[in-house]
């Protein structure tokens, strides 16, 4: 019994990582840009990346992946963005509105 309970807590704690992140949506023109970061449990930036659906919304958008992928990682490993919906969401506006001719539309 004692040691199921440790297998738990022992599982417990390796799957809190995998839940730790950041998501939100902020409507651009007619689109959706899904802002969705795997942050890992510390507030510091160390393992932070951009979740896929981050990287397709703006695909979507009208940027190439490799472009859609740069821009991501550029917004989820940006420490004064970590857990800052506001700033994440400014920081988005003005990516779209600074690089119009990355964009296919």
């Amino acid at each position: 019994m004692k040691k199921l309970l440790i297998g738990a807590i022992a599982l417990a704690g390796l799957a809190a990582p995998a839940l730790a992140g950041t998501a939100y949506a902020y409507k651009f023109k007619d689109h959706t840009i899904y802002v969705s970061c795997f942050r890992g449990p510390w507030k510091e930036v160390i393992w932070d990346r951009p979740n896929a659906k981050f990287v397709d919304s703006l695909v979507t958008l009208g940027y190439d992946y490799p472009t859609s992928h740069a821009i991501a990682e550029r917004v989820c490993r940006d420490e004064a963005l970590v857990f800052n919906p506001e700033g994440l969401k400014s920081e988005m506006k003005r990516i779209y509105a600074d690089s119009p001719e990355y964009r296919k539309r």
